[in-house]
């Protein structure tokens, strides 16, 4: 008898067993995974995007070893929290203030509390197939669902969430015609869980004027996309003009942290004693020391060159298919990304949801992990690549993306 729940603590983490035998990790460094058989592989799933360091950076390791150390969890201000504040404000612009929470899925459920008190208004849009974390009121509408296809002409809601099509502003135009009681909308510049499907030229701009011009707030779900274009927020990077974000993943670089940050006029509900936030563990010294570290790497990599050197492989993925027959497409960036079994990536959900093939992607997974390479397995899954994965790493990336496209196309 097992007792963990599936065999796994998060849904995502399940893979398919290959000649009857199951995955699990042993460690993890850099670009690479070892099973417990001590098998290498290249890692492109990279903790669903949780650092773009790669795996146990020695100075995030070696930062929160010794705040550990130190003592975990203090229970009252430390030196750090601080410090790393300071920090992550450098690059959120206009969004200075900030509070550190645990996960992406706390950070949002904040934001959304936030927006409502800053606005007197109760209802919150997020995109159709967006994933802004797992709480019930978020978790609606999510790539998959039924409401995500909004089907029927009437707009899917829910527990105060109204749903959004992603890269249709006639649709954002028309939801403000119903309703006036909207406090914000949650964008996710990229919809990365349905695929990594790409903002339309000046859309993200256009939205968040839209928003403004109503009384609602903009806040940018960055949990995933944030320091994973540039040393930053992604999404004022694509237009948006945000009023509120949130982060979590690479600013912390595996290790378990979370923020919201915020323009200073807003926040200062939070000093008012306006809104209500707790969290025994939320900006605990590990944390702190990981933000600290992890942004202080960040702010010295080339995003250019890693960018240029997806992109590439992108391309390369593209020509191997096409030589065995095949024409494949991908959608997103250099930094992450995801593959399709269609001569064009899609545009939208809809688009998305119509080529989306589990069954190609799953036949993927398991060409590529015969050959050292461990990928997410399932259609809507990302490709990450890190300032960790170097030439070898993605050398071998093209061979077995190579070789996994004549296994599969073999006539």
């Amino acid at each position: 008898m097992t007792h963990l729940i599936g065999g796994i603590s998060s849904a995502g983490r399940a893979l398919p067993k290959i000649d009857g035998k199951s995955f699990q990790v042993l460690r993890s460094q850099g670009p690479y995974l070892w099973d417990m058989q001590g098998a290498r592989y290249v890692d492109t799933a990279l903790g669903f995007g949780a650092s773009m360091l790669g795996h146990a950076d020695t100075a995030v390791v070696d930062a929160t070893c010794i705040a550990l150390r130190n003592g975990p969890m203090p229970s009252f201000a430390h030196e750090a929290e601080e410090a790393a504040a300071a920090m992550l404000a450098r690059f959120t612009g206009e969004l200075s203030k900030v509070i550190f929470l645990n996960t992406g899925s706390e950070a949002v459920h904040l934001a959304c509390r936030t927006a409502r008190v800053a606005t007197g208004r109760q209802l919150i849009v997020k995109f159709a197939a967006g994933y802004d974390g797992w709480y019930d009121q978020v978790a609606f509408g999510n790539a998959g669902s039924g409401a995500a296809e909004m089907a029927g002409g009437v707009r899917p809601h829910r527990d105060g969430i109204l749903l959004l099509r992603y890269n249709d502003l006639a649709d954002a135009e028309q939801l403000f015609r119903e309703h006036t009681d909207i406090a914000a909308i949650v964008i996710e510049p990229v919809l990365a869980n349905a695929g990594c499907v790409v903002p339309a030229p000046g859309y993200l701009k256009a939205l968040s004027d839209l928003a403004h011009q109503h009384g609602a707030l903009v806040v940018l779900d960055e949990v995933l996309m944030g320091f994973r274009l540039h040393c930053g927020l992604s999404g004022t990077l694509l237009g948006a003009d945000p009023d509120l974000a949130t982060l979590g993943k690479a600013i912390g670089s595996g290790v378990p942290v979370a923020a919201l940050v915020g323009k200073p006029e807003i926040m200062n509900l939070f000093e008012r004693g306006r809104i209500v936030r707790a969290g025994t563990y939320s900006g605990a010294p590990p944390a702190c020391a990981a933000v600290l570290a992890s942004l202080t790497r960040l702010e010295k990599c080339d995003y250019p060159g890693l960018l240029a050197r997806g992109d590439q492989l992108r391309e390369d993925i593209g020509q191997a298919f096409a030589a065995q027959g095949a024409h494949i497409s991908t959608s997103g960036y250099g930094t992450v990304f995801t593959l399709w079994n269609s001569p064009t990536a899609p545009r939208d959900y809809a688009e998305a949801s119509h080529i989306a093939d589990n069954q190609w992607t799953l036949d993927l997974h398991v060409a590529l992990r015969k050959q050292g390479v461990m990928s997410m397995p399932f259609a809507y899954g990302r490709i990450y690549l890190t300032f960790a994965h170097d030439q070898t790493a993605f050398e071998t990336l093209r061979q077995a993306y190579a070789g996994a496209a004549k296994q599969m196309l073999k006539r």
